[in-house]
């Protein structure tokens, strides 16, 4: 894909919230290997969806929204526009469902 054609990737203050709250809990009960870990998975999910916005499969409780499982206990929510993909939130997939965006 022609780099000129990627989509930008914006975060809501909710999805920055997220990410906060996930790195310190993840330097609290770990280490900072976990915290770089985490930031390389979402830099992965950045590359793969700006070139692929609709790779991940739309999630079960809205049309508009797609899911990316980054890991085990990581998924990403988000929305695609014309030009950009908007993260939504970032969530523990041990979470109650009914906190999904």
């Amino acid at each position: 894909m022609d780099e000129n054609s990627l989509l930008n990737i914006l975060y809501t203050n909710r999805a920055n919230s997220d990410a906060i709250t996930i790195k310190n809990y993840l330097l609290y009960k770990f280490t900072q290997r976990e915290v770089d870990n985490f930031y390389d998975l979402l830099r992965i999910f950045e590359n793969i969806a700006s070139a692929f916005p609709l790779l991940y499969p739309k999630s079960i409780n809205s049309k508009n929204i797609h899911r990316a499982v980054l890991s085990k206990q990581l998924s990403v929510f988000y929305k695609v526009s014309k030009s950009a993909i908007i993260v939504i939130a970032i969530l523990d997939n041990r979470m109650n469902k009914a906190k999904w965006p």
